[in-house]
C-alpha cells in the first residue's frame, strides 16, 4: 500500500481543489512545492510557490508561471525525483 500523501487545499475559481504533495524545496528563502491532481496514476504536475506570511493563519500559494523560475525550480525538482519521469 502507498504512503498518503501530503495535500494542499486551495479554492480556484469558488471550488475547492485537492493537489497531491510530491515533493517540497526551498530556494531563495522561498518554499515550492511540486503537485499533482491526482493520488495514484497519471495526472497534471504543478509548482506551487508558497507566498504566506509567517505566523499567518491562512496559507497563500501561487502556481509559478514565470519561465526562468519555473525553469530553476523545475530542474531541482527533476533533480530530487531522478528515478521519476516528470514529462
Amino acid at each position: 500500500m502507498a504512503a498518503e500523501l501530503e495535500t494542499i487545499q486551495l479554492t480556484i475559481e469558488g471550488e475547492e481543489v485537492t493537489f497531491y504533495v510530491l515533493e517540497q524545496t526551498t530556494m531563495g528563502g522561498v518554499d515550492y512545492y511540486l503537485v499533482t491532481d491526482v493520488q495514484e496514476g497519471d495526472g497534471d504536475a504543478m509548482i506551487l510557490k508558497d507566498l504566506s506570511e509567517k505566523g499567518a493563519e491562512e496559507a497563500v500559494f501561487e502556481f509559478v508561471e514565470d519561465e526562468q523560475e519555473l525553469q530553476a525550480i523545475g530542474e531541482i525538482f527533476s533533480n530530487l525525483l531522478e528515478d521519476t519521469d516528470l514529462v
